[in-house]
C-alpha cells in the first residue's frame, strides 16, 4: 500500500487498471503478526498458512480510498499504460488474486480482527508514508 500511495502522490492521481474489478487479498499487520506467532507455536511442520482477512478487495476501491485519503482524483488506466504509471508493482496491481485463509483459521484457531484495508486507507493510515 505504501508503494501505491507514493505513486498516487507522485503522479497526482490514484489509478486502478481497467475496470478495477480485479481483487487483492488483505490483512492488517496486527492480525498478520498474531498469525506468525500462532504459526510458530501451533502449526504442524510443513504447514502452508495464509495471512488473509479479506479475500479480495477490488482495486478500484483501493484506488478510491487512496484518492480520498490524499484528496486526489481517481482514474482508470489501461493495462498497456500500467507499467509506465505504476512501475514494477503494476504487474501485480492488475492481477485478480483472491485468496482464502479458511484452512489457516481452522488449523490455528486464528480469526482476523483488525481494521479492513479500506478503513485503514480511508483514515489515512498510509497517507503519511
Amino acid at each position: 500500500m505504501t508503494t501505491l500511495v507514493g505513486i498516487a502522490r507522485e503522479k497526482g492521481v490514484a489509478c486502478y487498471i481497467g475496470d478495477g474489478a480485479n481483487r487483492w487479498p488483505a490483512v492488517h499487520r496486527s492480525d498478520a503478526a498474531r498469525l506468525v506467532r500462532l504459526g510458530l507455536e501451533k502449526a504442524p511442520a510443513g504447514s502452508l498458512l495464509h495471512a488473509i482477512a479479506e479475500e479480495g478487495v477490488p482495486t478500484r476501491q483501493i484506488a478510491e480510498a487512496i484518492g480520498h485519503a490524499l484528496d486526489l482524483p481517481v482514474a482508470s488506466i489501461s493495462a498497456e499504460n500500467a507499467p509506465a504509471h505504476f512501475g514494477w508493482i503494476g504487474g501485480f496491481f492488475g492481477r485478480d488474486i483472491p485468496a482464502s485463509s479458511t484452512r489457516t483459521q481452522e488449523i490455528l484457531g486464528w480469526t482476523p480482527t483488525g481494521p479492513t484495508l479500506l478503513d485503514d486507507l480511508n483514515t489515512g493510515a498510509y497517507s503519511h508514508a
